[in-house]
């Protein structure tokens, strides 16, 4: 290959010095023929193989997947509308400065874009600071919205557990200046609606503030400039073991061990209301006006989520951290107990999705993006969509029950040839009555493959027409699940499907 890229090299240069000296055409047609020639001998890169992959931490969804997840986004959506949301869009970039600074450690997994136009910009990765970012700049102070979109982290993916670069967020968020932990309560109940909605067992949503969390570090002896560091280790609690996350305090974060072991006393502690009563006789965490204010709070939240009918659910966990730096009081975030695994465990990449909703209350956030500081009180719930879909994927996968990629309600079938045009007809009629109607696109297509394309797509029902339901002007009416078939008069044709339908 290279002798002959070379060989068209030198004949190219002596075609070209030839037409410089304006030499005699017939021997210069010569030499262009002899390089045509070569040129011809190469082999067409025209032909060149293409790595057939999606990129890595992404993935392709198709009709059956698809249908799994616009089933689950319909159920998340009607929640939300239930408690008055109404919904917004951001960008799917924003400016880099935007982003920078509000995760803490996680900010090393945002996308950086390349220069476009003199703005430094950034794939979103979440849908909070956007929104945040959305609120001070149209000067908000008061809504209740969800946002669905698709968010993007530079992340070693684990995509048997739902973890992606590329996935969806279904986020939930109460901004505005309100009475403490009636939103907060608001939050922990959607979750739990969602849950029982979707159907994924046994579930917990784990609880605690970022004010008990600081309190707790001050009292036990952590630096005030080292919390939000010590906090991102704590979060790692429900990945790996606490002899992992005190190492890391000790030998990373240089966290006195004996401050290291007063905060493992702390964070195993799990329990309700008793904990928080036992927690407000701590002398060493009462010093502490966070600790006290924060544990005044999660009483208020308790109580309410009793009311809410949820507190079943609720587990108040020192061990909750959550590593974003933007949240200021309450935290929440919800497990599947039937999907949980064992921190380090080889079942952790097959079973263990982690958790499921996670989010709190950031009430700082919004003044970062404001000229004059200007609060606006914010508190949210993310669903993590991902990993719900990769449990309801797995249990489609597992039922016989085969799904449904469509939602045709009827299939017209021709009963003879020459038929085309009243299926046309009868088509036009039922899409004009919103009725979800299909018919083969063959001319004369057979009988039994059209009944066919009724049982392969799931489709309820089907009407038939021939020469002899022309002539009384009527069609039939056919079952296919259980292939009883009556005729009814055209004219009714409409109003017999909807009730056939409805009892379907």
């Amino acid at each position: 290959m290279e002798n002959l890229k070379e060989e068209i090299k030198i004949q190219g240069e002596l075609v070209r010095k030839l037409k410089t000296e304006k030499a005699d055409k017939a021997k210069i047609s010569e030499e262009v023929a002899k390089l045509l020639e070569l040129k011809a001998s190469l082999p067409d890169e025209g032909q060149k193989k293409f790595v057939l992959k999606t990129p890595k931490g992404t993935r392709d969804f198709n009709p059956y997947q698809m249908s799994i997840r616009e089933g689950a986004f319909t159920k998340i959506i009607a929640a939300f509308k239930r408690h008055g949301a109404e919904t917004i869009d951001t960008p799917v970039f924003e400016l880099k400065e935007t982003l920078t600074g509000k995760y803490g450690e996680d900010s090393k997994l945002i996308y950086d874009l390349a220069d476009q136009g003199g703005e430094l910009l950034s794939l979103r990765y979440d849908l909070t600071v956007p929104f945040a970012r959305y609120l001070a700049m149209n000067k908000i102070n008061n809504i209740k919205r969800y946002h669905i979109a698709k968010v993007y982290r530079r992340d070693n993916p684990a995509m048997t557990r739902g973890r992606y670069r590329e996935f969806y967020q279904c986020d939930f968020d109460i901004a505005g200046q309100f009475d403490p932990m009636i939103p907060d309560a608001e939050c922990v109940k959607i979750v739990a609606e969602i849950l029982e909605s979707l159907e994924l067992g046994d579930y917990v949503v784990k609880v605690n503030d970022r004010k008990i969390l600081d309190g707790m570090f001050a009292a036990c002896g952590v630096p005030e400039d080292k919390f939000r560091s010590i906090c991102s280790a704590v979060d790692k609690l429900d990945k790996t073991f606490w002899s992992d996350v005190r190492a890391e305090m000790i030998d990373e974060k240089g966290l006195d061990p004996v401050a290291a072991d007063k905060i493992g006393k702390y964070v195993e502690l799990k329990g309700g209301l008793d904990l928080v009563d036992k927690l407000l006789q701590d002398e060493n965490l009462m010093k502490e006006s966070s600790a006290k204010q924060g544990l005044e709070d999660m009483k208020l939240l308790l109580k309410y989520c009793e009311l809410f009918g949820v507190l079943d659910k609720v587990s108040f966990d020192l061990s909750l951290a959550r590593g974003l730096d933007y949240y200021t009081g309450v935290i929440y975030e919800a497990v599947l107990l039937g999907f949980s695994h064992t921190p380090g465990s080889e079942s952790e990449e097959t079973i263990g999705v982690g958790s499921v909703a996670g989010g709190g209350r950031y009430d700082k956030l919004v003044g970062m993006f404001d000229p004059k500081n200007k609060v606006v009180p914010c508190v949210g719930v993310s669903i993590g969509i991902e990993r719900i879909f990769s449990i309801l994927e797995a249990r489609a996968m597992a039922s016989e029950k085969k799904g449904r990629t469509t939602s045709t309600e009827v299939y017209v079938i021709s009963a003879q040839k020459n038929m085309l045009e009243h299926r046309l007809q009868l088509c036009k009629e039922l899409w004009d009555s919103d009725i979800k109607t299909e018919q083969s696109y063959k001319k004369n297509p057979k009988m039994l493959d059209q009944f066919q394309a009724c049982e392969n797509n799931g489709i309820p029902l089907a009407v038939i027409i021939g020469d002899s339901e022309i002539k009384n002007n009527v069609v039939k009416l056919r079952i296919i699940e259980t292939r009883a078939e009556r005729e009814v008069p055209r004219s009714e044709m409409i109003e017999e499907i909807r009730k056939e339908l409805a009892n379907l």
